[in-house]
């Protein structure tokens, strides 16, 4: 089983210019893994990752958006998985970590932990392109193919959380990050422009 921050770590090898949209535990890694300016942070808004990722497919077509999700987080809002496959943005992929609990919220277990299939989920869904990983050599031999294949694309990473991440509510929810973001938008959004 692989540690959150490997997989997370193989990805941001990945990411190029993606905007990406982080909720939680995994939002908290990820700065430290990838800062970027268009990292932006879901976290208080638990079941809205992937419906903010998807709000940006829509709104920005020309750029590729990552959504780091959680497995509780998306319990919350499974009805997503339906629309983001009916909008069908070719430039979404959707990541959801299963670590079986609420990590954020004391590591209660979530709802059928072992059984569900997230995976099953989004196939069900309708998302065009649908993995699991639970191996970090497969991660990393499989990412590449996975990245490059028809979207929306969604992968279930099994993981354990590893080190708790330090948990600075106050610097996500804080007017810089806000402000960090909306300035990196509007910088790539001119760059798009210029070219």
């Amino acid at each position: 089983m692989m540690i959150r921050t490997e997989a997370l770590r193989e990805i941001a090898r990945l990411r190029g210019d993606a905007l990406v949209v982080a909720v939680y535990s995994s939002a908290f890694e990820w700065l430290d893994i990838s800062p970027h300016a268009l990292n932006f942070l879901a976290v208080g808004a638990m079941g809205q990752a992937a419906t903010n990722g998807l709000g940006f497919a829509i709104g920005l077509p020309h750029k590729h958006i990552m959504v780091l999700d959680g497995d509780g987080s998306l319990l919350m809002n499974l009805g997503t998985l339906v629309t983001i496959a009916e909008a069908a943005p070719e430039n979404l992929t959707h990541f959801v970590s299963e670590n079986g609990t609420y990590e954020a919220n004391g590591d209660h277990p979530i709802p059928g932990a072992g059984r569900v299939s997230f995976a099953g989920f989004a196939r069900a869904a309708g998302y065009r392109t649908v993995a699991e990983f639970d191996d970090i050599e497969k991660l990393r031999a499989g990412l590449p193919a996975f990245l490059d294949s028809p979207g929306p694309r969604f992968a279930t990473l099994r993981l354990k959380a590893g080190d708790k991440p330090q948990l600075d509510y106050a610097l996500v929810h804080g007017e810089e990050a806000r402000k960090r973001f909306a300035a990196g938008l509007t910088a790539d959004m001119a760059a798009r422009g210029a070219r």
